[in-house]
């Protein structure tokens, strides 16, 4: 059965180039051209994932994101924004409200495609959970709690792994400190954060070359970032 991808644009000539390559690609594409027409579409047809231009009349891709991760019918359906703001905040508050990745316009088919299959893979219900993870040269085996860059291998804390496991599985998701404080170190109760920023800093120094994945959101926390060209997921 093909998986549905709802396209929502409001420029019909961006709708029929992302529907020609999704096609292509075997997938099923719906289209909205407004946000309240996007979120009916969404409750009816419920595909399996949405790309959400940021830039539609009267309720914009961000509003329209947000509606999405807050109606239960349609939270855990995987967002991708398409966007032609390439400043880092219109990114940030995108990943924040809930979406799963972006792109800017004008955007490569062939790119767009890659990572639309590679987010449904990863939300496929049913799916293997992931053993290893290869950014370039960053190797990450979870089942046998090893790091390696170039192929040396990287000594890491039992809570420096956690960290950088949890920002991998969450590639592209800025993690809040506080959030990564309930998840990692398991803290229920608000205390001095700097533990985040102090573990984030030794990760770096060990990582070398592959810190460049780690990325620092000021005043929000941090994320890992999959630098085009050099990421591969295997299980």
């Amino acid at each position: 059965m093909k998986a549905t991808v709802l396209v929502v644009d409001d420029e019909p000539d961006v709708i029929d180039l992302i529907r020609y390559s999704l096609e292509q690609a075997g997938l099923k594409v719906e289209s909205a051209t407004s946000g309240a027409e996007a979120l009916l579409s969404a409750r009816k047809l419920e595909p399996q994932l949405i790309l959400l231009d940021v830039m539609l009349p009267e309720m914009d891709g961000l509003e329209v994101c947000k509606a999405f991760k807050a109606d239960p019918r349609t939270a855990g359906i995987p967002i991708i924004m398409v966007t032609a703001k390439s400043g880092e905040i219109d990114r940030v508050i995108g990943l924040e409200l809930g979406a799963d990745d972006y792109v800017t316009k004008p955007f490569s088919p062939r790119e767009l495609v890659l990572r639309v299959k590679k987010r449904l893979q990863q939300a496929a219900p049913g799916g293997p959970p992931k053993e290893t993870f290869r950014f370039g040269p960053l190797a990450v085996d979870v089942a046998r709690h090893q790091v390696t860059v170039r192929s040396k291998r990287i000594e890491l804390t039992a809570k420096e792994f956690k960290l950088l496991v949890a920002l991998i599985e969450r590639a592209g998701r800025v993690q809040s400190r506080d959030q990564l404080l309930r998840d990692v170190w398991e803290y229920d109760a608000p205390i001095d954060t700097r533990t985040v920023d102090t573990h984030v800093r030794r990760l770096r120094e060990k990582l070398g070359s592959a810190a460049r994945h780690l990325d620092t959101v000021r005043g929000v926390g941090y994320r890992f970032v999959e630098r085009q060209g050099a990421a591969e997921v295997t299980v």
